[in-house]
């Protein structure tokens, strides 16, 4: 079996070549791919955000596809359309840019609705359904959808079922000033640096059979009741209209699990959850307009509710529980 933390410490080493800055974003894209989930990536214009979903792809030998969303852009320049040939008097099936391991779906809030919702039953289903036929996408298949909070003329704000089919949102910063020194020296140093310059350090299979060991990740019934909770107070909060959903708490579940294995774990503890709460609950939140007019965010909620929620035990007590559980065949490593 793959250790997902040697994969993920191999991903990070390789990508530092020349990624700086944004390891928490490699680290939760990572977390993604393990666990079967869809990214959206928030951040302006020239922080990194498609250099870093190329990277990973390069370095996982991944298939990628980068489509530029725009307004005139239909749903099957995503998924693809059968052409007729004259010449022989067929029809012939044309795939579209879904069919690879990675989209790079970029600013997808300036395509129109209609097409943003082309990808909705390929995220959801692993499928796309093009005139009658069904055709399964391949393994695995992960979307890392940009969005430029910025400009927002001529966008289209993406729906709620779309949002939902995102297991997190993420958002890239601009560098401090000691990391953009070190960008500035990186490059000038060697100007022709990009996403090409590293080589693949883990194979497609190593990747595939790294995701097989998260599910196994003992999680204990106080920390699914602890998920339960603050999914659960994000639907009775003030300040919310629409809380996260189901599909919100299973990605809480997955991730806090993946994270574990990332820091060496075979159980879930709390601060795992803590650390996945925020990526993927802070785009399913609806507000309501006396929290937009006083400018209170989910990103603020969702910290609120952390702070009003206990988590259950001590990491010392949860250790101890959790060797029994896994018995004497578990490795049990606590990574802090």
């Amino acid at each position: 079996m793959t250790d997902p933390a040697v994969l993920y410490d191999r991903l990070r080493e390789e990508t530092e070549t020349v990624l700086i800055g944004n390891e928490q974003i490699l680290r939760h894209i990572t977390v993604a791919m393990l666990t079967r989930g869809h990214v959206l990536l928030e951040g302006v214009p020239g922080v990194a955000k498609t250099t870093i979903a190329t990277l990973i792809a390069n370095a996982t030998d991944l298939q990628h596809s980068r489509v530029q969303m725009t307004p005139d852009l239909l749903p099957a320049d995503i998924t693809g359309t059968t052409v007729y040939h004259q010449r022989n008097g067929e029809f012939e099936l044309q795939k579209g840019p879904v069919f690879t391991n990675l989209v790079i779906a970029d600013e997808i809030n300036r395509a129109p609705p209609k097409t943003q919702s082309a990808l909705l039953e390929a995220m959801q289903e692993g499928q796309v359904s093009i005139e009658g036929s069904t055709l399964e996408l391949p393994t695995p298949f992960t979307v890392v959808a940009t969005m430029n909070p910025l400009e927002m003329e001529g966008t289209f704000k993406l729906p709620e079922a779309q949002r939902d089919r995102f297991q997190m949102k993420l958002v890239t910063e601009i560098p401090n000033s000691e990391d953009e020194r070190a960008i500035l020296d990186r490059f000038d140093a060697n100007p022709t640096l990009d996403a090409d310059s590293i080589s693949q350090v883990i194979s497609r299979d190593e990747l595939l059979d790294a995701r097989t060991v998260v599910p196994g990740t003992h999680i204990e019934d106080s920390i699914k009741e602890y998920i339960l909770a603050i999914v659960g107070a994000t639907r009775d909060h003030r300040n919310v209209i629409h809380g996260a959903s189901p599909r919100a708490t299973i990605d809480l579940q997955n991730t806090a699990k993946a994270v574990a294995r990332l820091n060496g774990r075979e159980y879930v503890i709390p601060d795992d959850v803590k650390e996945m709460a925020l990526p993927v609950l802070r785009h399913r939140l609806i507000m309501n307009s006396d929290a937009e007019l006083s400018q209170i965010t989910a990103e603020a909620v969702i910290e609120e509710i952390l702070q009003s929620i206990t988590p259950p035990g001590s990491d010392t007590d949860h250790s101890v529980d959790v060797e029994t559980a896994v018995g004497d065949g578990g490795t049990k490593r606590d990574s802090e």
